[in-house]
């Protein structure tokens, strides 16, 4: 750490707020002058830009998010720096500008974060700049929950048993940032590039109900804790208001998670508990991709390597544009595409079918839920795929394989959200929405709707994929038994 009262420069990056930051925090509390800058990163940027998409709904937040935290940055007496290029030259490059002993920056966790930290640290280090980050993203590390071992868990329960056991007021504290605002230094001269300076267009985010930036956050927030008592009982219907929708915001940092951690372990009660535990798989899938990182590239047990995929391109292709003739999977498909936001127990659903129906690869899966996910995070959605194709961290093995029309009539009964994403089924009953290739033809003339002409017949039977798949894993069967 710099000497007290020496200028710093504050680094955000998934942490687009004031309020309970901890590097912002630590900056300030010495005395500063402080300094604020973002980076709109061009070796993320341009990935992007590589795969086609100059419309993404995650640009056009982080931008609204940047316009807001300057803002409010501005209005306690600082403001924010925003530079576009690569995070990894322009950030020494300014801190030698700016005259500041040292960098602060919140922990990411990534691999690819924590290759440009090293690069930026060694710059900063051959002009003498401290480089120092914080934990912020998480309530615990990688290490501070350790089995009685001292190995990482491997499975969530126990994971969880000994986060709760770990877990005292002190770790739920905010960080008091306001009280020391008095040390924010106004930014030189500059204007915030807009989307089209970066090579990106507008997207459909603002018709979309997710509010941006802190305020926005706020806002989802106030909503949820009005109805966080029901979460355990709504959860799983994607057609009720159930959900936070507060993860695009934990993703960017424009809500603090313990703040949110607070709020559920100070309420207590069966909502707030069950919305605790999917915070807690949040900190458990960090730590497992930052002990275990060659599940980037791998099952998280290698010897599921040896499951021989199917490779179909049609199939896939169908899979993605919601043409799989079973509805709940494709109104969850086309939900994802219309919005960027998809239900969690249609993830567990859709995901499922793409792996164990299907028998394509989670890797493709895993990619494109990356390409369309407003709150694309690294480790949760590999951690969730991996789940879902029974190669990850889970106590149950290949035989979990859900059905999609049962889970259709369980957690949609009445075809309320089928309905909604699927306008050309609306007319059939709610018996028949959840599997429409057995209606009648005349059922199927009377709801305007023919089967294989108008809606896609399945495209593949459920019955025969499940046996398919059982005799797909069985080449780990042994090692999964003896695990």
């Amino acid at each position: 750490m710099a000497d007290n009262a020496a200028p710093r420069l504050v680094w955000f990056r998934r942490d687009l707020r004031i309020d309970d930051h901890a590097a912002l925090y630590h900056a300030l509390r010495a005395g500063g002058p402080v300094w604020c800058v973002f980076v709109f990163d061009t070796d993320i940027l341009n990935e992007l830009l590589a795969e086609g998409l100059s419309a993404d709904r995650r640009v056009e937040f982080i931008h609204a998010s940047v316009s807001e935290l300057d803002a409010a940055l501005r209005a306690l007496g600082g403001g924010l720096i925003v530079r576009h290029g690569r995070a990894r030259g322009l950030i020494p490059r300014l801190a030698r500008q700016l005259g500041v002993a040292a960098v602060l920056a919140n922990r990411d966790y990534e691999p690819g974060a924590l290759a440009r930290d090293r690069a930026v640290h060694d710059a900063l280090a051959q002009d003498g700049i401290g480089f120092d980050t914080f934990k912020d993203q998480v309530i615990f590390e990688c290490d501070e929950v350790l089995t009685q071992g001292g190995k990482p868990f491997s499975v969530f329960t126990p994971y969880k048993n000994a986060w709760l056991k770990k877990l005292t007021p002190f770790h739920l504290k905010a960080y008091p940032v306001r009280t020391y605002a008095g040390a924010l230094a106004a930014p030189p001269a500059g204007t915030i590039p807009s989307l089209a300076d970066m090579g990106f267009a507008p997207t459909n985010l603002p018709t979309l109900k997710l509010p941006t930036g802190m305020s926005g956050a706020d806002t989802l927030f106030d909503g949820f804790c009005d109805r966080i008592d029901r979460y355990k009982v709504l959860r799983d219907f994607p057609a009720a208001k159930g959900p936070s929708y507060l993860s695009v915001h934990l993703r960017f940092g424009t809500v603090s998670i313990r703040r949110l951690a607070r709020e559920a372990h100070a309420r207590g009660g069966a909502g707030a508990e069950t919305w605790l535990s999917e915070l807690i798989w949040r900190d458990f899938y960090f730590q497992i991709l930052w002990h275990n990182p060659h599940v980037l590239t791998g099952s998280f047990r290698p010897e599921y390597d040896a499951v021989h995929w199917v490779d179909d391109d049609e199939k896939f292709r169908a899979w993605c544009e919601g043409r799989t003739g079973y509805p709940l999977v494709d109104a969850a498909q086309r939900q994802l595409a219309q919005t960027g936001y998809m239900h969690n127990r249609l993830r567990m659903v859709s995901a499922s079918f793409l792996t164990k129906d299907l028998g394509i690869h989670w890797r493709r899966g895993e990619h494109w839920f990356a390409r369309q996910l407003n709150d694309f995070d690294l480790a949760a959605n590999n951690g969730g795929w991996q789940w879902a194709a029974s190669t990850g961290c889970d106590a149950q093995p290949w035989f979990r394989i859900f059905n999609p029309v049962t889970q259709s009539e369980k957690f949609d009964a009445d075809g309320q959200f089928i309905r909604r994403y699927c306008p050309e089924l609306a007319k059939f009953d709610k018996k028949r929405i959840h599997a429409p290739w057995l209606a009648t033809p005349l059922e199927q003339k009377m709801a305007g709707c023919v089967i294989g002409s108008d809606y896609p017949a399945p495209i593949v039977d459920h019955a025969a994929a499940r046996e398919a798949t059982l005799a797909r894993f069985k080449v780990v069967k042994g090692a999964a038994e003896e695990a």
